[in-house]
């Protein structure tokens, strides 16, 4: 079967559609622009035979992949490590058993169960409302609603 360039941008549109349907990670989308590429030559007559155009197509599409890649996830999020879009620095949260001073213990904020250090000089009591101050990896800091560091 010979593939004709309009094979080529069939696959790549669907190689990019895959890409846009799967979470983050870029990794579909250089083979789908390759493909595109491969058809474009291939439908200008500059592509060659069938075994130059799946050449082509697998040098384009890891090159691209290597060269590319990096700079494209920089580009569309910074840093992966600290998302400055979810922060829970000032949130409230509950205490779920005792916390004494300095120790760590678990609160509940947003829902989710949190580890989290008592930055205080007294017990925090099960129940007890807490501001989170700081957030250290999976650690909150916590102080009691309307202390005031």
């Amino acid at each position: 079967m010979e593939l004709l360039w309009w094979h080529w941008l069939v696959i790549g549109l669907l190689l990019v559609l895959v890409e846009l349907a799967t979470p983050g990670g870029f990794f579909v989308i250089f083979f789908g622009v390759s493909a595109i590429i491969v058809g474009a030559l291939a439908g200008f007559v500059l592509a060659g035979p069938v075994w130059t155009q799946l050449l082509l197509f697998s040098v384009l599409s890891v090159v691209s992949l290597v060269v590319f890649r990096s700079r494209l996830l920089k580009a569309v999020q910074p840093n992966p490590q600290r998302p400055e879009v979810d922060t829970l620095v000032g949130e409230i949260g509950h205490v779920e058993a005792p916390i004494a001073a300095g120790e760590i213990g678990k609160v509940e904020v947003r829902g989710a169960a949190w580890s989290a250090r008592n930055t205080t000089s007294s017990t925090l009591m099960r129940g007890v409302r807490c501001r989170v101050l700081r957030v250290d990896g999976l650690m909150l800091d916590i102080e009691p609603e309307g202390a005031h560091s």
